[in-house]
């Protein structure tokens, strides 16, 4: 059975195809997902914006199941900030640094916190699956960790590399492809997508 991923993000796509081929599901990218205008994401919530998304991106392909995701960085002491902007950070801010957008993101965020002690931070992950414009199910995970004064590792992307796992001394961007999928917020919110999907038998 085929679930179609609304995103063409390399990394999200390795992570949700590998969980799900556990449960005998394949996650495949949404087909002409480049060529189908995007979305307006205007939602005050991460959970807002994975269902407009998957409201949207379902009426493309009639009969599918579609899945969508928004997810983000939340820093307690920015009043959680970046929020639901996250890949936009920088530029909604007009930050003008250097770099990759991801690079321009870190850049901004590490401005912003100075040289603040509580560098508190969570990941946040929400999914949201549809069918024809109806959304069927509902899924968040969450981690916990700090934000360094630097970056560290060259194995994640986005906000990785400044995300600490204080319990591990590891950055998001420091863990192999197990360990982060087994504590990430992406892999918790997906496995309880698919436990759902199990339960409520919309697949197999």
């Amino acid at each position: 059975m085929v679930l179609y991923a609304a995103t063409s993000n390399p990394g999200k796509l390795r992570e949700f195809a590998t969980s799900a081929s556990r449960q005998g599901i394949e996650v495949l990218p949404l087909p002409r997902l480049k060529e189908i205008p995007e979305p307006i994401e205007d939602a005050p919530t991460f959970m807002g914006n994975a269902e407009l998304k998957a409201r949207a991106y379902s009426l493309t392909e009639p009969g599918a199941l579609v899945f969508a995701d928004d997810s983000g960085l939340e820093v307690l002491t920015l009043n959680n900030d970046p929020g639901v902007r996250s890949a936009r950070y920088a530029d909604d801010a007009g930050f003008k640094g250097s770099g990759t957008k991801d690079q321009r993101n870190n850049a901004l965020l590490l401005q912003n916190l100075g040289t603040n002690p509580n560098r508190t931070a969570r990941f946040v992950c929400t999914l949201a699956l549809a069918r024809a414009g109806e959304i069927l199910l509902r899924a968040e995970g969450t981690v916990q960790g700090e934000i360094l004064s630097s970056p560290r590792g060259t194995d994640g992307f986005g906000y990785d590399p400044l995300f600490l796992i204080p319990a591990l001394n590891l950055t998001f961007a420091e863990l192999s492809p197990e360990q982060k999928w087994e504590r990430s917020h992406r892999g918790r919110a997906f496995r309880t997508l698919l436990d759902q999907i199990t339960t409520n038998r919309l697949i197999g």
